[in-house]
């Protein structure tokens, strides 16, 4: 059984502006522990299906199951507890604590008066451990930079314990290190804990790093999925791109770089 099971979804977006354009994913199927990157040009859908799978919008036609089940008929409080979603834009207009933002991952767990329990506080401190901010904790979230700000809302998912974590792209704000950094993170818990990623993403060289399997998006439509060797091919780049790549795979490792090649405009 997967994990996660995506048939015949579809989304409008019912706007003047995009009035032609229609989410459709005939079939997607995630299997538990895989890290998938997402990709695609702008405007092609990527966002929108991670607010389908996060339960932020509802689909117009179609199924989508988590374990089987259709996720219209998993209480919300129960969903949050198997899926964490970071979105592309963070912001607060409260001025909580980056403790605070932190802590919010556990209402889920939360019992009806809404008191944090000695474990919660433990899971919330070790994700922000795990994220470098610790010494964060008493700013306020509007007070650091937006990369501080982006791993603190990573955090939050951590803190969460899902089973299944939607990033649109998690890199943002970040710099080269802590981009790095978060990527080697996400893929420990992929491979230590069997924690599922799905990942929005426009740096080919970080998804040939670390991701497992990769599905391009065009058009609203997963036009090509499959393992990273197969589908991270200086082909498909140009398909959905339409740029000029050089692919290197190193010979030991599954792992990739990818140079882009300039384009010739004369």
């Amino acid at each position: 059984m997967f994990l996660l099971e995506l048939n015949n979804v579809k989304y409008n977006y019912n706007t003047a502006t995009d009035s032609n354009f229609q989410l459709e994913i005939d079939s997607w199927k995630i299997e538990q522990g895989d890290f998938v990157s997402l990709l695609g040009p702008n405007g092609c859908g990527k966002s929108t299906l991670l607010k389908l799978i996060g339960r932020l919008i509802n689909p117009s036609n179609g199924r989508i199951k988590y374990s089987g089940i259709d996720i219209s008929e998993i209480p919300l409080k129960e969903y949050a507890k198997l899926i964490a979603y970071v979105p592309q834009n963070n912001y607060s207009i409260f001025p909580f604590s980056v403790y605070e933002i932190v802590m919010m991952g556990r209402t889920p767990y939360l019992g009806t008066l809404g008191f944090e329990t000695a474990e919660d506080k433990r899971i919330v401190m070790n994700a922000l451990d795990l994220m470098g901010i610790a010494d964060l904790k008493s700013k306020g979230i509007n007070e650091i930079s937006g990369g501080e700000a982006q791993r603190a809302f990573i955090a939050r998912a951590i803190a969460q314990n899902p089973k299944l974590v939607l990033l649109d792209e998690p890199n943002a704000h970040l710099d080269i290190e802590h981009q790095i950094s978060i990527y080697e993170l996400l893929n420990k818990l992929s491979n230590s804990q069997g924690l599922t990623i799905i990942s929005v993403s426009h740096d080919l060289n970080l998804v040939g790093l670390f991701s497992q399997k990769i599905a391009f998006m065009i058009n609203g439509r997963i036009s090509i999925q499959g393992n990273k060797k197969n589908v991270l091919t200086e082909e498909n780049i140009k398909k959905i791109f339409n740029v000029e790549s050089t692919v290197f795979f190193s010979n030991d490792k599954d792992v990739a770089n990818i140079l882009i090649q300039p384009v010739n405009k004369n």
